[in-house]
């Protein structure tokens, strides 16, 4: 079983990609914050133009399936993901096939 782990840097970028698709906009101009608290879990504001779109724990997953997709070219479906919140760096996401 292969594993990786893709770091808070790389998550961003997978929801800028995402949101930049869902906006048809280009990724730069996409800014990320990523939250989690016990409540909600992981999620996410998504900002283009100064409009905020809200992302939860799926969206991070669907976000991440298609970076692997696009920039891993992984198997996506394949793929067991799991978020994890880490003291040094931050919000992870553990991948496994």
């Amino acid at each position: 079983m292969e594993k990786i782990t893709l770091s808070e840097q790389e998550i961003i970028d997978a929801v800028c990609l995402f949101h930049a698709k869902f906006k048809h906009v280009n990724p730069e101009v996409v800014e990320v914050e990523l939250m989690y608290d016990d409540a909600s879990g992981f999620t996410a504001e998504a900002y283009v133009n100064g409009e905020m779109e809200p992302y939860n724990t799926v969206n991070f997953i669907t976000a991440i399936r298609l970076y692997i997709e696009e920039q891993l070219h992984r198997d996506a479906m394949a793929a067991r993901i799991v978020l994890d919140l880490h003291d040094e760096e931050g919000i992870i996401a553990n991948i496994e096939w």
